[in-house]
């Protein structure tokens, strides 16, 4: 029996079923791709939590983004082209466009 339950909290613990979620993405459940290289698109609001010029990123915590089947949710985006990010302040509110291709995800469009 004690081999039981030690065999059954190692598979557990393999899986990751009954431990915390890490991050605001854990848990997040993608819409299906037909393929790893098929790109989607999808526009959202949210406001801009951090910007890091140097790698060409912004932290939105934004809303759902029905067209690429995302809850709300917190996360990091690499801006496509970087000068998106120019005049850009931590606190705004913006509106943005996303597309995805696998699991990278970035911000094509930013409207104030």
């Amino acid at each position: 029996m004690r081999d039981l339950r030690f065999t059954l909290a190692f598979l557990l613990a393999l899986t990751g079923v009954g431990t915390a979620a890490a991050g605001d993405m854990a848990g997040m459940k993608m819409a299906p791709t037909a393929s790893a290289s098929a790109v989607r698109t999808g526009k959202g609001t949210g406001f801009i939590k951090a910007i890091d010029a140097r790698a060409g990123t912004v932290t939105l915590q934004h809303g759902p983004i029905a067209g690429l089947g995302w809850p709300a949710m917190t996360m990091t985006f690499k801006a496509a082209p970087a000068s998106l990010l120019g005049g850009l302040k931590v606190g705004e509110k913006i509106g943005f466009d996303a597309r995805q291709q696998g699991a990278a995800a970035e911000i094509t469009a930013v409207r104030h």
